[in-house]
């Protein structure tokens, strides 16, 4: 009997989910390029702060570090970093046979991509709709949007607003005389500027989707492909760069939910799951479904394994005790012996999964058994700079 009532709870439970998925007609992934974590506490953004009543908010969503490697493998593939490719494949693992979220629609679901760039090229692969025009304006990109919202109404649309990251990026490169200099949040700084925009346009959006008796078939989801440095843009080893705020709200999604962590490796199975897709990977390193921003879910018990946070923090470390035992050969010629191993991977049967790696870090089979391979290597290097 107690079997019986549990075989019966579990299809209630998975009546109920998919209920929700093929009742939201379309996902809406609204980017703000270079969202600093802390931006709606400090900017003027009374949408984006609305929306934390009415849906589940995340103020920390990771982001796998945002290199943009210019040569070697990935620049072979990738036209832009790291977290673009992962975001639209939910895997950590990047390769150029990988699937995009928007490459799962069904034959009669349309999919979307309006983005005033030309950088996002090479994850636009199967969008059925595709406007990447650098010459257009925030404003412009949301005017466009709305127009294929209306003609076409895709299941999937993802609008990314990039001059905030633009703006994030003069402000590190600016002249000194500046009062923003390297402070995005400084007087008069363009990012204020154009991070409120953005915030403006969210709104329009918002209020077409209403006026549209869209908003009770839609899930919106507000976020950043990055976060962005205070002194301005995006660079590999700050960890401001890693995080960046997301908001969940519409169609099923529980209001007033505060998450205490979200990866952008989830992002793509957790869209799929609301508009019944299949996942586009199912590998090693993949990101899961988050049902913990339904509605009908419990989040008091939601646990994360936090794998972005770590492998972010454990590049950052490399970085540094690498730099340490390559200063060190000056007095300690042999490190110079122990440095060459550490690349050729004599010290261990595997390599430090590093950012230069990561077209191979699918050999490491899991992102588990990544990071447990990563941190033999960091505490051996620990272990020979402490005892020199």
């Amino acid at each position: 009997m107690k079997t019986l009532t549990h075989f019966i709870i579990i299809i209630c439970m998975f009546c109920i989910f998919q209920s929700n998925a093929q009742d939201t007609k379309r996902v809406i992934l609204f980017t703000i390029d270079g969202l600093h974590w802390q931006a709606p506490d400090k900017i003027s953004m009374p949408h984006f702060n609305s929306l934390k009543d009415h849906g589940t908010y995340i103020q920390k969503s990771y982001v796998l570090i945002p290199h943009h490697p210019t040569i070697g493998d990935y620049s072979q593939y990738n036209s832009c970093s790291f977290p673009n490719p992962v975001l639209h494949s939910g895997s950590i693992f990047i390769s150029p046979d990988n699937k995009y979220l928007q490459e799962m629609a069904p034959e009669n679901k349309k999919t979307a991509f309006v983005v005033n760039t030309q950088a996002y090229k090479s994850v636009a692969r199967g969008f059925d709709i595709l406007l990447m025009d650098g010459s257009l304006s925030d404003e412009e990109v949301m005017q466009k949007s709305i127009k294929v919202l209306q003609k076409e109404d895709p299941s999937f649309i993802r609008i990314h607003l990039q001059l905030p990251g633009e703006h994030g990026r003069s402000v590190s490169t600016c002249d000194p005389k500046e009062s923003y200099y390297r402070d995005i949040y400084g007087k008069d700084s363009p990012y204020i500027q154009s991070i409120e925009n953005a915030d403006k346009l969210l709104g329009e959006l918002v209020s077409y989707l209403k006026k549209s008796d869209k908003w009770e078939s839609s899930v919106l989801i507000i976020t950043s492909d990055h976060g962005q440095s205070k002194i301005g843009w995006h660079a590999m080893l700050d960890e401001d760069s890693w995080v960046t705020p997301m908001i969940f709200a519409g169609k099923g999604i529980a209001k007033g939910r505060t998450l205490p962590y979200f990866e952008h490796t989830d992002l793509a199975p957790t869209i799929a799951m609301l508009l019944a897709y299949e996942p586009p990977t199912n590998n090693g390193g993949s990101g899961r479904e988050i049902r913990k921003v339904l509605a009908n879910t419990i989040a008091k018990d939601f646990q994360h394994q936090g794998y972005t946070k770590t492998i972010n923090e454990q590049i950052k470390e490399y970085n540094i005790l690498k730099s340490k035992l390559t200063i060190a050969i000056d007095t300690h010629p042999e490190m110079a012996l122990l440095l060459a191993s550490l690349e050729n991977e004599n010290i261990t049967p595997e390599p430090f999964y590093h950012q230069d790696r990561i077209m191979e870090w699918h050999r490491s089979q899991s992102t588990q058994h990544m990071i447990e391979a990563n941190e033999k290597i960091l505490e051996w290097i620990k272990d020979i700079l402490e005892k020199q």
